[in-house]
């Protein structure tokens, strides 16, 4: 079905209707064998609160951006290669419903659909992209992928020292490995990870000394594994750059 749609005039037709929504800051999509599968709109947990984005499924990326006009114009254009993306479900708990966390080695973050209907779809597809994806390229899927980070709202106090309280002077930073809301002190060392940045990231000293040493994968595993099966109602995704706070701690 595809194969069959990708040189096809209405496919053309919608992958430049979906260029044309981004205006000329968004990247251009139309590409030979690229099809657009679907597109609609879900939550996706920010900073701050949750947010209305545009998803747009083709075959080998899944797009979104901020909406500005709905149907109409879209801005902050993300492009996200499906080779690095794993997917898992997040149970429902109070108001967040229907959910699932998009995993990739670069970004991770929870998404969250109207109906469990509309989630299924969803994950089946991105789900079979994935795997045709692998299929054509003789890859393997990534084990790699960047933390969820906890939200600013669940940590009064530093995750690390379990003493220092946060306040406006004390301000909360986020460990990029662990995704763990820690004070300037348990924070103040960088580490490489070229998956997220060509330089140094801040990181907590629990992750530095585990990288130092090379003891992080359990770690890291361990850590992922309790966040998708345990959220929380307030969960957030504050590593995305569209968000209207500085991503930078």
């Amino acid at each position: 079905m595809v194969d069959r749609l990708a040189n096809s005039e209405a496919n053309t037709r919608r992958i430049s209707i979906v260029e044309n929504c981004f205006g000329a800051a968004g990247q251009p999509l139309t590409i030979p064998g690229r099809v657009l599968i679907g597109e609609g709109v879900l939550t996706k947990l920010c900073r701050k609160k949750p947010k209305a984005r545009q998803f747009f499924l083709f075959n080998d990326i899944l797009v979104y951006g901020n909406i500005v006009i709905q149907k109409k114009k879209y801005n902050k254009q993300h492009i996200i290669p499906l080779e690095n993306v794993t997917i898992d479900s997040i149970q429902d708990e109070g108001d967040l419903r229907n959910g699932w966390l998009i995993k990739t080695p670069t970004k991770s973050f929870a998404v969250y659909a109207a109906t469990a209907t509309e989630k299924s779809e969803w994950m089946n597809h991105i789900n079979k992209c994935v795997s045709d994806l692998l299929s054509k390229s003789g890859k393997t899927p990534s084990n790699e992928h960047a933390a969820v980070w906890v939200p600013d709202s669940e940590a009064t106090v530093c995750m690390r020292c379990q003493k220092a309280k946060f306040t406006p002077v004390n301000r909360r930073h986020h460990c990029r490995k662990c995704g763990f809301v820690v004070c300037g002190p348990c924070s103040e060392k960088r580490f490489l990870l070229p998956s997220q940045s060509s330089k140094p990231v801040r990181i907590c000293d629990f992750c530095y000394n585990l990288l130092s040493t090379g003891e992080m994968t359990a770690c890291q595993s361990a850590r992922s594994d309790s966040y998708s099966q345990s959220p929380k109602s307030s969960l957030n995704d504050a590593s995305d750059d569209d968000d209207d706070e500085d991503s930078s701690d």
